[in-house]
């Protein structure tokens, strides 16, 4: 794959931090992307020259705008902005607030919705770039009702996902928009969820953070449109479905 420049949010820790450091000794230049200044700084430390580290909050339309204008000022433009930014929540559907339903869709779906419509008109100036929504499992089947309103919003950023695709390719076919889902990480991600709740790094069958790195850094060579993190998945899905069917 040729080197590319790369916007990473949520590159802080976690899935992001992990595609940074696989994406950086191929010689790729990265924008990466998080609120939390000490964690960027040192991802972006051991990534090298080529990683710029924008410390912005990717639910402000405006500082979206600002990483941005400081991925092209930088390196003149973007080929593939990765929206891994995301919270989890734990709590049932039956005790749902009004709040919890607006973080969910603020932190996971307007944040991705905003990458794709700031980066959108450089992409078709060009008439080529790739975006890639880290979505979820639980954004395809509903298995974790704790998990309700993240799997909501993450149903909601898959249908975008398709959504916009079908509309950028319509006039700009050389605009991809992908989408990842990829199962049970190994991150903090659980422990940061929204009113607590299990350590995924505690959960079986989870898989290290560069494993799943690996299947987005695939991706953004093969541009392919739609991606799991783990062998056996779309099975998954397909039986979960027929199940319903059945039923």
């Amino acid at each position: 794959m040729s080197p590319k420049t790369i916007v990473v949010t949520g590159a802080s820790s976690g899935i992001g931090a992990a595609l940074a450091e696989l994406l950086a000794p191929q010689g790729h230049s990265l924008v990466l992307v998080a609120r939390r200044e000490p964690e960027l700084h040192a991802v972006a430390a051991r990534c090298g020259p080529l990683a710029l580290p924008v410390v912005a909050d990717v639910t402000s339309r405006d500082d979206v705008q600002r990483v941005v204008r400081s991925a092209i000022e930088r390196f003149d433009h973007i080929d593939v902005w990765v929206n891994n930014a995301g919270r989890g929540m734990t709590r049932m559907p039956s005790e749902l607030t009004d709040d919890d339903i607006d973080e969910m869709m603020r932190v996971n779906v307007k944040s991705a919705l905003y990458g794709m419509q700031e980066v959108l008109p450089h992409f078709k100036e060009r008439g080529t770039g790739h975006v890639i929504n880290v979505s979820s499992m639980l954004g395809r089947i509903h298995i974790a009702p704790f998990r309700s309103a993240y799997s909501g919003a993450k149903h909601f950023l898959s249908s975008l996902t398709a959504d916009m695709r079908a509309d950028v390719q319509g006039t700009h076919p050389g605009i991809q928009i992908s989408l990842f889902s990829p199962g049970v990480v190994q991150t903090e991600f659980g422990v940061n969820a929204t009113h607590g709740g299990p350590d995924s790094r505690t959960l079986p069958n989870s898989q290290p953070a560069e494993d799943v790195a690996a299947v987005i850094a695939q991706m953004i060579g093969t541009r392919k449109a739609d991606a799991y993190s783990r062998p056996g998945a779309v099975q998954m899905v397909l039986k979960y479905f027929t199940a319903l069917d059945e039923a």
